[in-house]
């Protein structure tokens, strides 16, 4: 049964705390930072998609210049604060750090980029000078970690920037899809007031691109545009019963739980939660935070193949959610609409699933899941589907943008096909991490450079 209100205030700040809390004392961050080795060619700086110096910022730390290390990190990466409470660093600088060569813990590089760059915005030190005002004006579409990096760029540079935003806050995914034991709206709010404290950055909010503007008005009213408008129609599953009352998708319920009082959102006692990426870990995991007893991942792969790393699922795992490899959804059944069903849609009450099994590798060596035939049954009252997100084609195609199936295609990383039109982040991508975003914006505003001067 699907309810609202099972958690007391309490109860909600207890099971949705931070997954990842900084330090205690300022004498812990010295001693964590103190182990590191301060490589030559450090491999956890060239694990960073935005480079960061990881060893220089930490030896800072080292030396108590906070300010220093801050500004190392925000240097490359201007969203340093929230890509060190989000970013899948197991694969990325600490699972490159060495210590893993010699069975060691690896540094704890993101608790202590957290550190650093947490104190900085507390302080609300003001890191980087503008340039003056050059008269050149760029607009922005989307207030996500690609926009808001390309736009703290080019305000450096003295370029005034304006970026459109439909939603009522910045942050993209950071803000609306990303579970709030990682990071919280409010770090996301203050964030953004961070990055755009620099001066010359305008948002305007609630303006959605093809609805409230136009891309040829912006091409007409600025010297440049940049494209960083993200993914967020999610992959439908196409089988029968999918429009059953119960079924949604994942990237609408953690919106819902990120914008809404935690007690208005509606969670079952059985969940299927289809899909194995990030979001559907934070789906899962947090359909279980809010109440529901039994919790069920279902992927058509097999662990090895997995999009979410191995800490991810391991979060799934202790907060008791179940996992079935080798199996995709078939058919949802649900009961018929009662007369006083306001959706009218039925209700959902079980889920069939077809097992898989890995078939003959390809050219590659990879092995692709088969049908086998056979059907497993799930009693469930709800089903979150997280298989993936689709670009915005539609919106491509009405502005007669290049694209492959709505991710826009680029020249050089960012130039599109129409001329001072540029592009970056999910839209291109098709969806990976923030710190790809991030690195994405910067791309983006050196070729704005480059086509502005």
């Amino acid at each position: 049964m699907i309810q609202n209100n099972r958690l007391t205030t309490e109860q909600y700040g207890q099971n949705f705390s931070d997954i990842h809390p900084p330090f205690e004392t300022e004498d812990a961050a010295l001693v964590e930072a103190n182990r590191c080795l301060f490589c030559y060619d450090a491999p956890c700086t060239k694990s960073c998609p935005t480079g960061i110096n990881v060893p220089k910022f930490i030896k800072q730390i080292t030396t108590e210049n906070i300010k220093g290390s801050a500004h190392t990190i925000f240097s490359s990466n201007i969203m340093g604060a929230g890509c060190s409470k989000v970013c899948p660093v197991e694969k990325l600088c600490e699972g490159a750090c060495v210590y893993n060569l010699m069975d060691e813990t690896p540094i704890h590089i993101a608790k202590l980029q957290r550190y650093s760059t947490e104190i900085a915005m507390e302080k609300k030190w003001q890191l980087f000078d503008r340039k003056p005002s050059t008269g050149k004006k760029v607009a922005i579409v989307g207030a996500g970690p690609a926009g808001l990096s390309c736009a703290h760029t080019l305000s450096r540079e003295g370029i005034d920037v304006t970026i459109y935003e439909k939603e009522s806050k910045g942050g993209g995914l950071m803000t609306y899809g990303i579970a709030a034991y990682k990071v919280t709206p409010a770090f996301c709010e203050d964030e953004v007031n961070y990055i755009t404290s620099i001066g010359g950055i305008d948002i305007k909010y609630n303006q959605e691109l093809g609805k409230d503007i136009t891309l040829e008005e912006l091409q007409a009213n600025y010297d440049a545009v940049y494209l960083a408008f993200g993914v967020g129609l999610a992959r439908q599953l196409e089988i029968p019963g999918e429009d059953l009352n119960g079924v949604v998708d994942a990237i609408s319920f953690i919106y819902e739980l990120r914008t809404n009082n935690y007690s208005a959102l509606a969670v079952g006692d059985k969940v299927a939660v289809i899909g194995m990426g990030m979001t559907a870990i934070d789906a899962a995991t947090q359909a279980k935070r809010l109440g529901a007893k039994e919790v069920t991942l279902i992927y058509r792969r097999t662990q090895e193949e997995m999009p979410c790393t191995e800490h991810e699922l391991n979060i799934a795992k202790l907060d008791g959610c179940n996992i079935i490899w080798l199996a995709t959804p078939k058919e949802v059944i649900g009961v018929d609409a009662r007369s006083d069903d306001p959706v009218g849609r039925g209700k959902v009450t079980q889920l069939i699933c077809e097992t898989m099994k890995l078939g003959d590798p390809d050219a590659s060596g990879r092995r692709s899941p088969v049908p086998t035939g056979e059907t497993i049954a799930l009693d469930v009252d709800m089903v979150i589907k997280a298989a993936g997100q689709m670009p915005f084609e539609d919106m491509a195609n009405i502005n007669h943008l290049e694209n492959r199936n709505g991710k826009l295609t680029v020249k050089e990383k960012t130039a599109t096909n129409l001329k001072g039109v540029f592009a970056g982040g999910d839209c291109v991508n098709g969806g990976k991490e923030v710190v790809d975003a991030v690195q994405s914006g910067k791309d983006g505003a050196k070729a704005i450079l480059n086509f502005i001067f």
